[in-house]
């Protein structure tokens, strides 16, 4: 990549300032809360990633720190029915 230029499904702070406030708060069990959630911003960055790339979800690489493609496909799901 040129000097000055960034992957395309890279959240900058100024996109993420911006839809922050879009997404549905989770709220985590009280009783057996389970692992904490992958951050949304990760998410976000690897459901970019696999719309840019076009691969499949399962083919998400978890070393890039998107977690894994099921994990952001279930969230992008969980977002599209909360209506964002």
């Amino acid at each position: 990549m040129g000097k000055g230029k960034r992957p395309p499904w890279l959240v900058t702070d100024d996109l993420r300032v911006r839809i922050e406030p879009l997404l549905p708060v989770r709220s985590r069990r009280v009783r057996k809360p389970g692992r904490l959630p992958l951050d949304d911003r990760k998410c976000l960055q690897g459901i970019f990633f696999v719309l840019h790339t076009g691969i499949q979800w399962e083919w998400l690489p978890q070393e890039l720190g998107f977690g894994s493609g099921m994990t952001c496909w279930r969230r992008l799901r969980d977002w599209n029915e909360a209506g964002v």
